[in-house]
């Protein structure tokens, strides 16, 4: 303990915007010091603790092992002080900013109309809504909590289960008509294919039948787009079959502008996730957020896609409590 005695915690604030700014001229801009401040404050922190934190380049800034080291665990340190600082300072007021990252299509659907009636019920809460169709970077974008579909991977994030989501091979009616009867998987690999760049495998499709037969299948060539939305387009415009989330393209197949292939098969059940940094606390205003995610979302489901979807079992999305599902995700 005799470090902190005359250690300046301030240092770390400004060692980790270094790395995340990977500049110093970044760095000071992102905290509103002068150069001259954040390289001080970067010497006597590698002075204090005898070790090189960085290693800079003509370009850009990177860190040593040990100031990889000292990065991760800075990051908590930090994180678990503003937390503190805010809970003793808020109390249970609902108040502040809320930053939600989320994938297009579900920010649009699910999260904006949530989110402008929370804003009616708490507003004092601001609301930043951050869309992508690529994974957020939680601590680099000062995100609060952001909506993932899919496995996850990284093992320092506390996660909540939110639901179910799974996707179905589609085309567009006459992309489909040229499919001849009783076809398998496999038998698509070598026919045009739209796929997801986001994705680990953006040309692949794992499959169950309603047989509970399971298959894998690689397209051999397709189109590759970088969001959902390009994705649907170019599939209702002819461009090859698709394997999307079934919220995002139940609209197109009830009106028919998309067709099913292969309707027996469609993907496993995969889950929904609202997850938030590695925190001790998680404050009044992400409290209230799962709990409109619990409340709001079936009804939001029900209301936009209503007959749209097929009258069968696998609901889009079932929430859980988010009092009994919050786990730390392990890798």
């Amino acid at each position: 303990m005799s470090i902190l005695h005359t250690f300046n915690l301030n240092r770390l604030t400004v060692f980790v915007a270094v790395i995340e700014a990977r500049s110093i001229t970044g760095a000071a801009s992102r905290l509103g010091m002068s150069k001259a401040v954040v390289t001080t404050h970067l010497q006597r922190l590698e002075a204090e603790l005898g070790v090189a934190l960085l290693a800079r380049t003509t370009r850009q800034i990177n860190p040593t092992d040990a100031g990889r080291t000292l990065y991760e665990a800075s990051l908590d340190v930090l994180r678990r002080a503003e937390d503190a600082l805010a809970a003793a300072q808020d109390g249970d007021a609902l108040r502040g900013t809320l930053r939600v990252g989320t994938p297009v299509d579900f920010g649009a659907l699910i999260l904006t109309p949530m989110l402008v009636e929370l804003r009616a019920r708490h507003p004092d809460i601001h609301v930043e809504l951050i869309s992508s169709d690529r994974r957020h970077d939680l601590i680099g974008e000062n995100i609060d909590i952001s909506i993932h579909f899919g496995p996850l991977a990284d093992s320092t994030l506390r996660a909540v289960k939110i639901g179910e989501f799974e996707k179905w091979l589609v085309a567009s009616p006459e992309r489909a008509a040229n499919l001849s009867p009783g076809l398998r998987p496999e038998n698509l690999v070598s026919m045009p294919f739209v796929g997801f760049s986001a994705q680990p495998k953006p040309l692949s499709a794992s499959l169950v039948s309603t047989q509970g037969e399971h298959a894998e299948i690689t397209f051999e060539r397709g189109f590759v787009a970088d969001t959902t939305a390009a994705c649907r387009a170019a599939a209702v415009a002819g461009g090859g079959i698709a394997f999307a989330t079934r919220c995002v393209i139940a609209k197109d197949v009830a009106a028919g502008r998309l067709v099913r292939v292969l309707p027996e098969w469609k993907s496993p059940m995969q889950d929904i996730h609202a997850v938030m940094p590695p925190s001790r606390f998680r404050g009044e205003k992400v409290r209230v957020f799962l709990e409109a995610l619990k409340t709001h979302t079936p009804n939001a489901i029900k209301r936009i896609y209503g007959e749209a979807l097929e009258p069968t079992p696998a609901p889009f999305i079932n929430i859980a409590d988010p009092a009994e599902s919050l786990t730390l995700i392990e890798s």
